[in-house]
C-alpha cells in the first residue's frame, strides 16, 4: 500500500503532458496573466502563446507552414481571408454554452455569416496616443490625422513621432485623413495616401507596432498611432511610474479604424476540444470584462458590461460613442490585384 501511494504522488508531482497544452497564437498583450492563470486552473491545462504584432505577419507565418496552432485572434479582414483559404475548423456552438453573451451587434457580421468560424472577443481603434503635457505646450491638435501628416505640426515633433509598421492601418489613416474610405477599390487614391506618407516620413521617428508603447510611457515618444488598448496601457504605465506628464489618446475626426478581433480554430490544431473550452471560459461575463478592465479593449460581450470598471467603459477611446462609430470602418480583404498594388506601394514606402 505504502509503494501506491508513493506512486500515486509521484505520479500528481509530473507536470502536465505535452497534451494537455492548449496552443495560441495571439496579438501582442491581448490577454491579461491574471485570465491565463485563471484559466490554467480552470482546465488542468497549460495555455502557451506566441504573439504577432499586425494580421499580415500572422497570415504570412501560416501561409509560410506554421502550424500546430488551435485558436488564432485575427481581426475581421483575416477572419475573411483564413476561411477562404479554408484553413478554419467550424466553430461547435453546442460546445459554447455561453455563446449567447456576445452582444448582437457582433454577430453575423459580413467576414463570418452564421459566426460559422468566429467568435467575437474585443475591439479596438487605431488611434492616436499622445503626450498631453507636450500637446499643449506646443499647441498642437489632437482630434485629427493631421498631427501626423502634416508638416506644419510635425515640426514642432520632429524625431518624436512613431506609426505602425502596418501596411492596412498606415495607409487607412491617410485615407481617412484625405476623406476616402478604407474600402476604396481606386488605385488612384491609395496612391494620393501614399504621397501623403512620403511627405510625412521624414518627420517619424520609427514604424513601430509595440514598442510605442513603452516609448510613450516613458517619455521618449510624444505621438503614436497605434491601438487604444495599447495607449490605454502606456497611459496605465506612466501613472504608476509617476512620470511628470500624462498620456492621452483621442479618435481623430476624420474617422479611424475599428477591428473586431475573434477567436478562431486553426485547421492544424491539435486540440479543439481544449480550444472550445477556452473559448467558452472567455465568454463568460468575469471572465470577458478582463479584456476592457485589464487590458483596455472594447467589448463584444453583454455579460462583461456590469462588471467593466464605470471609468474605462466612460472612456470613447475604448468605447466610442455613437456619432464616434459612424466615422469608423473595419478594413475588408481587397482582389489579388489590389493586394499586389498596395504591396509594391508599402515596399516604396518603407525603402524611400
Amino acid at each position: 500500500m505504502a509503494l501506491v501511494l508513493t506512486a500515486l504522488l509521484l505520479l500528481a508531482s509530473l507536470p502536465l503532458r505535452a497534451a494537455d497544452t492548449l496552443y495560441l497564437y495571439n496579438w501582442n498583450n491581448y490577454i491579461s496573466e491574471d485570465t491565463v492563470r485563471r484559466f490554467e486552473a480552470h482546465c488542468r491545462c497549460r495555455l502557451k502563446q506566441d504573439y504577432y504584432s499586425d494580421n499580415e505577419e500572422m497570415l504570412a507565418k501560416l501561409e509560410a507552414g506554421a502550424v500546430g496552432y488551435d485558436i488564432l485572434v485575427p481581426t475581421g479582414n483575416a477572419v475573411e481571408s483564413l476561411v477562404r483559404r479554408k484553413a478554419l475548423r467550424e466553430i461547435d456552438k453546442a460546445r459554447l454554452p455561453h455563446f449567447g453573451n456576445v452582444k448582437r451587434e457582433f454577430l453575423d457580421i459580413w467576414f463570418d455569416p452564421g459566426n460559422r468560424y468566429s467568435v467575437p472577443y474585443a475591439t479596438s481603434v487605431s488611434l492616436l496616443g499622445y503626450n498631453a503635457d507636450k500637446m499643449r505646450e506646443l499647441g498642437l491638435p489632437t482630434d485629427t490625422w493631421a498631427l501626423i501628416f502634416e508638416p506644419k505640426h510635425l515640426k514642432k515633433i520632429k524625431g518624436r513621432v512613431t506609426v505602425l509598421n502596418s501596411q492596412r492601418e498606415l495607409m487607412a489613416a491617410a485615407m481617412k485623413y484625405l476623406g476616402y474610405s478604407v474600402q476604396e477599390h481606386e488605385p488612384a487614391r491609395w496612391e494620393e495616401a501614399k504621397q501623403l506618407i512620403l511627405r510625412a516620413k521624414p518627420y517619424w521617428a520609427a514604424f513601430s507596432n509595440s514598442t510605442y508603447i513603452k516609448d510613450l510611457a516613458i517619455g521618449t515618444v510624444w505621438v503614436a498611432h497605434g491601438y487604444s488598448n495599447d495607449m490605454f496601457r502606456a497611459q496605465q504605465d506612466a501613472a504608476a511610474a509617476k512620470r511628470p506628464f500624462q498620456i492621452g489618446f483621442a479618435t481623430p475626426k476624420e474617422g479611424a479604424v475599428l477591428a473586431v478581433d475573434n477567436f478562431v480554430l486553426h485547421q492544424s490544431g491539435r486540440r479543439p476540444d481544449l480550444a472550445h473550452q477556452f473559448i467558452d471560459f472567455m465568454l463568460a461575463g468575469e471572465n470577458a470584462a478582463d479584456v476592457s478592465n485589464l487590458i483596455g479593449a472594447g467589448n463584444t460581450n453583454a455579460a462583461a458590461t456590469p462588471h467593466i470598471l464605470p471609468e474605462i467603459a466612460a472612456n470613447p477611446g475604448i468605447f466610442p460613442p455613437p456619432d464616434e462609430l459612424q466615422r469608423l470602418e473595419m478594413l475588408r480583404d481587397f482582389d489579388p490585384k489590389l493586394r499586389r498594388t498596395l504591396s509594391r506601394m508599402w515596399t516604396e514606402i518603407k525603402v524611400r
